[in-house]
């Protein structure tokens, strides 16, 4: 069988096409991957300030709430957290800050934490609860994390968070 240039490069062309198009389809709605459908008003993932904490041998990327909005939505409507990918809440106040998990879809573990940066407190929660989860001690930070995440890295009360902002 003969092929012409004409034919081979047609073909080459759909070839190449056809994936690329069906990548677009596919692909399109990553950007809303990692959450639900937003409520208007709300905050998309992406558009949180972000920031590099570490604890022990571990970075964390860390969305930053650090104003009364932000801090109301926090991780709602989220379906899935990357690895090592978790929310800072900062307050201005040196306080017990409690938090639940209204319109929280997915289980999180929370790290209280000083000014400092030494965690005080590690409590799991469970998605779409309204029980509070408050710290025994003050604080001006909370980290979540996905669920089990600082156990699983041993990661304790009295060990300190570095690279967190200043308390606004």
């Amino acid at each position: 069988m003969r092929i012409s240039l004409r034919s081979l490069l047609a073909r080459f062309a759909f070839a190449v096409a056809l994936p690329l198009a069906a990548a677009s389809f596919t692909l399109a709605p990553l950007h809303n991957a990692y959450a639900q459908q937003m409520p208007p008003g709300a905050k998309q993932p992406g558009d949180f300030p972000r920031t590099k904490l570490t604890v022990g041998m571990f970075v964390i990327d860390a969305a930053v709430a650090a104003n009364d909005p932000d801090r109301e939505q926090g991780l709602m409507y989220r379906t899935q957290l990357a690895p090592n990918e978790g929310m800072l809440f900062v307050f201005q106040e040196n306080a017990v800050h409690c938090f639940w998990m209204k319109n929280t879809l997915i289980p999180l573990s929370i790290a209280f934490i000083r000014a400092d940066g030494t965690i005080t407190d590690i409590d799991e929660m469970d998605a779409e609860t309204t029980n509070n989860h408050c710290p025994r001690n003050n604080g001006v930070y909370a980290l979540e994390m996905s669920k089990n995440w600082f156990a699983a890295k041993g990661i304790k009360p009295g060990m300190t968070m570095q690279g967190l902002p200043a308390a606004q």
